[in-house]
């Protein structure tokens, strides 16, 4: 299986680490916007070809993982499709519904494997909760979620400068608001949501607070920030019927903090490598995949709900 990865960022370095552990894959192809650094990722992972041509990396591979800018999504997504190759667009998608709903028209069209970058649904710590609610022995009371970091300037994950913006709603609830519809396996009734002042340069909401509530009465609380000066990252807290669970990414603990043991989930510990391995099983076994631009559709489009009630200009169109 022949894979192009675009994107030499954190994010795309982090699908490199996954893609070496992942039998009979080889990455062809690494596209990038900044040469000197993509040079030096290419070196680094032993990557024969690189280049800032997108169109170069879609011909020398079976599949496409795309961990750019998410202004790209988009065009870059449809560019994949339209060749026949095989996509992963790395969370989101995209951000607005408009563009969302096109990628799966295009996706219908051309009856490529397209899939979305939600790790959640693939985190150990998550799957073990989503497995025990199909076998019936726990059911989702409400979700408490905080989403934080400390990003005042325009900087990605590794703390180098960014050349777009990140959005706490259309990326980082995007990771919440799926988990939420996929863990209780039915979709948002109601949402509300308030954001905090606007920075006055980088022009999004620092602050954000979103609560839903599920079909059969189950919620979400979810906050996010780019103002917490302190521990970081997205900590989940499930209030189930049968037990209370804290979860951090790969990690699962009870309520009352007794480590869980993940060990026999699945095949790996790491959830990018989860998704990636189904990523490449949907290609080679001709199925949809979990995560699939179907199945997070509705996650999208409750984040477009969310924003006619937070942005004035939408709310006035609308």
């Amino acid at each position: 299986m022949k894979i192009c990865v675009a994107g030499e960022g954190a994010f795309g370095q982090k699908h490199l680490d996954a893609l070496k552990r992942i039998p009979g894959v080889e990455v062809t192809c690494l596209v990038g916007g900044n040469q000197q650094a993509t040079a030096e990722v290419a070196r680094k992972y032993a990557i024969p070809h690189h280049t800032s041509d997108l169109g170069e990396g879609i011909e020398r591979a079976d599949g496409v993982i795309l961990t750019t800018p998410t202004p790209l999504h988009r065009q870059q997504g449809e560019q994949v499709m339209r060749a026949r190759r095989h996509v992963l667009i790395e969370i989101p998608i995209a951000d607005s519904v408009e563009d969302s709903e096109a990628l799966l028209a295009i996706q219908k069209e051309t009856s490529v494997v397209a899939m979305a970058g939600h790790v959640r649904r693939f985190n150990p710590s998550h799957q073990w909760i989503h497995k025990r609610i199909q076998q019936g022995g726990l059911k989702v009371l409400q979700m408490d979620v905080q989403t934080y970091f400390f990003r005042r300037t325009n900087i990605n994950a590794a703390g180098q400068p960014r050349s777009w913006t990140d959005h706490l709603l259309w990326h980082h609830a995007a990771h919440t608001v799926d988990l939420f519809q996929y863990q209780t396996g039915e979709p948002v009734t109601d949402c509300y949501a308030v954001q905090g002042p606007i920075h006055p340069t980088l022009g999004i909401a620092m602050d954000m607070g979103i609560l839903l509530r599920s079909g059969s009465g189950g919620i979400l609380t979810l906050s996010l920030s780019f103002n917490n000066d302190g521990p970081i990252g997205s900590f989940f807290r499930y209030i189930c019927d049968n037990g209370t669970y804290c979860a951090y990414y790969d990690d699962l603990a009870d309520g009352k903090s007794n480590p869980i043991d993940l060990s026999r989930v699945d095949v790996s510990m790491d959830g990018v490598e989860l998704e990636d391995r189904e990523f490449i099983a949907a290609i080679t076994e001709k199925r949809e995949p979990n995560s699939s631009l179907a199945q997070v559709l509705p996650c999208m489009r409750t984040l477009g709900r969310l924003e006619k009630i937070i942005d004035p200009e939408r709310r006035a169109v609308a």
